[in-house]
């Protein structure tokens, strides 16, 4: 019970305490420029998150054989090229869009911080978890962004663009009240500013909820200690 506690946490760090985008704040280059819209930003989500899987993997397995000099560079970019190459062979449009930024992935701090970090001072199981919940939370936090810029900037969501086996469909019941400065890269910074504006009031709010609590518990101890005396 206890390891599946473990393991959940381990997940669940990289989606809400530790999430890379909205805690962090790291690959804010490839945050701000593939959240044109929502396909994009899953097919950047979904590569990180290969990549950090696969760097992990292999950086942990080898992490007491190969030198710490070399190994995390040396094992970054061989999974990324492949990566890379596999992404301009199979997903041709999605390539086309990101393709700088996918060759960036190599030096993503995201991935080169779990693979310093973590993966090589764990084993492979926990670093696997940990890869899959960092890319799961990358994800997560680019769909979010790229949801409000789409849907502000465009007047809606459109798919098929970049994933060839998906139906080209676009649905933007309000694009007569589109704001286009959304899809430029202002509108980046801003859908950003907002959520994390967003987020760190709930935090606060949260605190002094508990803040509250705290102190209404202390004085309920004092006036029992009181009443006893």
């Amino acid at each position: 019970m206890a390891e599946k506690q473990s393991v959940k946490k381990n997940f669940l760090k990289g989606i809400i305490a530790e999430n890379p985008i909205f805690v962090s704040l790291l690959g804010m280059c490839p945050t701000l420029a593939t959240t044109k819209s929502v396909e994009a930003a899953i097919g950047m989500g979904l590569l990180v998150t290969l990549v950090l899987i696969g760097s992990n993997i292999v950086i942990s397995l080898l992490r007491k054989i190969i030198p710490a000099e070399v190994k995390i560079p040396a094992y970054i970019i061989i999974i990324a090229t492949i990566v890379r190459m596999l992404c301009q062979a199979f997903l041709a449009e999605l390539y086309a869009t990101l393709g700088v930024f996918i060759s960036l992935i190599v030096v993503n701090c995201i991935i080169l911080g779990r693979a310093e970090s973590y993966a090589s001072k764990n084993g492979v199981f926990d670093s696997l978890i940990d890869a899959l919940g960092m890319g799961v939370g990358f994800t997560f936090a680019l769909v979010v962004i790229a949801f409000f810029r789409e849907v502000i900037g465009t007047g809606g969501i459109a798919i098929g663009e970049y994933f060839p086996f998906l139906p080209k469909v676009a649905f933007r019941p309000l694009d007569k009240f589109a704001i286009s400065l959304f899809v430029d890269s202002a509108g980046g910074f801003l859908v950003l500013g907002m959520v994390l504006a967003f987020l760190a009031w709930r935090k606060n709010k949260k605190e002094a909820i508990e803040k509250k609590k705290a102190i209404e518990a202390k004085k309920a101890q004092l006036a029992q200690k009181v009443k006893e005396a």
